[in-house]
């Protein structure tokens, strides 16, 4: 008989309060509170459009690296890997110009070398994970360096910068927008939307959660788990590509210091939003209520003055380290 799997994600909730599940929002409502009585300003449509926006990047990074702590991975080349195909996609695009001239087919061009390179680089990850039998922290600590040299090599220890007029054509993806809302929201939204779909209603999701509570009896289970961890890894990679799609025509630039820090953030809103560290228990809309409220926590920092938003770095450690705490008392509790 083969054995059943009810990974933490499928479980039926008991019947008293779920930290994991209701924490995150409350903790973001308390955040907004804090923010209407620092700062009216806070509230105004300007000020939260800006924090969305800016929350767009990490929070399309996050969603994918649900998934691979879901199955019980970890991914520390997310920041890296976006750094690197910042910079290829403005080499590429700077090369084109010359014979293809400044338009929108250069822009596409650089679009779909952004998203090849997240592709790769995720199956890279992914194949050394799984055929080479490593562990992720050690592959992805490894392609991390890997990455982060690179652009500096082809940066020469400097910045690369996109053509002036690629940049002028290519400026509104993230300055531009529909209906007020801007274009890298939207793609946030999107990129969740999907994200959820796939977690919660499709055999992927569920096997990610099986493979993070127990690798053994998953295999037991007869799934494939190098294929979902391997896919895993992929998606992982593809997200951090549609963030720099979005991200290299607010800057219009690139070098060794782009994304720097990124995988903290990252893996910081995957956990505070009550994805399991250990895998076994994603939640992508957890993930996103983290990233927000990553982003706010910046924002109030910004707005009050009282705490310099060079400590932004240790504020986001400790929330990390108390949301494991969090999340292991709420585990020996049960």
């Amino acid at each position: 008989m083969t054995p059943s799997v009810m990974p933490e994600a499928t479980r039926k909730p008991s019947s008293g309060f779920d930290l994991k599940l209701y924490g995150p929002f409350l903790a973001l409502a308390a955040l907004i509170v804090l923010g209407t009585i620092v700062n009216p300003v806070f509230l105004s449509p300007g000020n939260i459009g800006n924090v969305l926006t800016r929350t767009a990047f990490i929070g399309i990074i996050a969603v994918g690296a649900t998934f691979v702590i879901t199955a019980g991975g970890i991914d520390l080349s997310v920041g890296s890997l976006a750094a690197f195909a910042s910079g290829v996609m403005i080499v590429v695009m700077n090369a084109l110009v010359g014979s293809m001239g400044a338009g929108l087919p250069v822009i596409l061009i650089g679009v779909l070398v952004a998203l090849g390179l997240g592709l790769v680089a995720g199956l890279v990850n992914g194949l050394l994970v799984t055929k080479g039998r490593m562990e992720a922290f050690i592959v992805t600590l490894g392609t991390m360096g890997i990455f982060r040299s690179l652009v500096t090599y082809i940066a020469d220890g400097g910045t690369l910068s996109l053509n002036s007029e690629i940049r002028t054509i290519y400026r509104p993806v993230y300055y531009g927008g529909v209906f007020g809302i801007s274009y890298p929201i939207l793609a946030f939204a999107v990129v969740a939307l999907i994200g959820a779909l796939i977690m919660y209603r499709t055999r992927f999701g569920r096997y990610c959660a099986a493979i993070g509570s127990s690798e053994d009896v998953a295999r037991y289970s007869a799934i494939n788990v190098d294929r979902v961890k391997l896919l895993a890894f992929v998606l992982q990679g593809i997200c951090v590509a549609i963030a720099v799609v979005i991200y290299v025509p607010r800057l219009g630039s690139a070098s060794a210091t782009t994304g720097l820090l990124w995988e903290l953030e990252a893996i910081a809103a995957v956990i505070i939003g009550g994805t399991m560290l250990k895998g076994g228990y994603g939640r992508i809309w957890g993930t996103v209520v983290g990233a927000v409220m990553l982003t706010l926590i910046d924002n109030i920092l910004n707005l009050t003055g009282a705490i310099s938003v060079y400590l932004n770095g240790t504020i986001q450690g400790v929330i990390i380290i108390v949301a494991v705490l969090l999340q292991r008392g709420t585990v020996a509790r049960r």
